[in-house]
């Protein structure tokens, strides 16, 4: 009976999310919670190794937990050593993050599910991470793809003056450009007319990714290049799509997350150029201000 409890207690907690953590039958201390204290505080946050961490050090920044020095930016909730408030963490996927909102105290969000969600990061985040964020959002190829010029053509477009002051303009420092010396939209050493009649392929999430992207298929337009946008609404077929050479390019994910999944996968992307940083935020679900957090 106890094995029929536990499994049914599994199957609850997959269905969700991850919560930590369970707790053995008959114990009524609350998960998450290494001191056996009870817990009347919930947090959302990505069960994906970078954008927890993530999450855990902004948690961390506004003093509500402490994590071990050494997990650094892929910390877990196995390395929080210090949970003043008892908060028990719900780890669920990125994207679904929004959609559990209201089941939660808090949620940490990444800012593109956010929007997407018609979430405002400025308005509706009850705290941001800094702009000066490490998590820049890149320009991903296939190593061994970086020097061809379709590339070198996707890169120069997206790294234009055009889209830096679309982000700007678009987002209002929901986004931010990151991009050190804007281009004139063109690579002086593309041979453009090769290009002409061709199409780049781009995996790329709805918001803000795909509509940055919009403005770059004009540019490749004023060379008769096609920029074809495939829309995806995970982590994964993303980098699948572009390591199996389905895609040319993806433009979605933070340089620690790529990171992370190469060394998981063994695959081999490769950064071609940095181009906005999205402060990750806390978000209110039943709660509607931090004075829970601050008692």
């Amino acid at each position: 009976m106890k094995k029929k409890i536990l499994a049914l207690a599994l199957t609850a907690a997959l269905a969700f999310g991850s919560v930590f953590s369970l707790t053995a039958c008959g114990d009524d201390s609350s998960a998450g919670n290494a001191d056996g204290k009870s817990s009347s505080i919930t947090i959302a946050i990505p069960n994906d190794a970078t954008n927890g961490g993530r999450a855990l050090l902004l948690l961390e920044s506004l003093g509500y937990i402490k994590v071990k020095d050494s997990a650094g930016i892929t910390a877990t909730v196995l390395d929080i050593e210090d949970n003043p408030k008892n908060i028990e963490f719900k780890e669920v996927e990125a994207a679904q993050i929004p959609n559990v909102l209201p089941d939660v105290d808090y949620a940490v969000i990444n800012t593109n599910y956010a929007l997407e969600a018609k979430l405002s990061p400025a308005k509706d985040a009850l705290a941001l991470e800094g702009a000066d964020s490490p998590y820049v959002n890149v320009l991903v190829v296939k190593e061994g793809n970086e020097k061809t010029d379709k590339i070198k053509a996707l890169a120069a477009a997206l790294e234009s003056q055009k889209v830096v002051d679309f982000i700007n303009g678009k987002y209002q420092n929901e986004v931010v450009p990151t991009v050190a010396n804007p281009t004139n939209g063109y690579d002086d050493s593309v041979d453009y007319d090769s290009l002409k009649g061709q199409t780049i392929t781009v995996a790329a999430t709805p918001v803000p990714h795909a509509e940055i992207l919009a403005v770059v298929k004009d540019i490749l337009a004023e060379k008769e290049i096609t920029l074809d946008v495939k829309e995806f609404t995970d982590y994964v077929q993303p980098n699948n799509v572009v390591e199996s050479g389905e895609i040319d390019a993806n433009y979605f994910q933070h340089t620690p997350y790529l990171n992370n999944f190469n060394e998981e996968n063994k695959t081999h992307l490769v950064v071609v150029a940095s181009i906005h940083v999205e402060p990750i935020g806390l978000y209110g679900g039943k709660q509607t201000t931090l004075d829970a957090l601050k008692g």
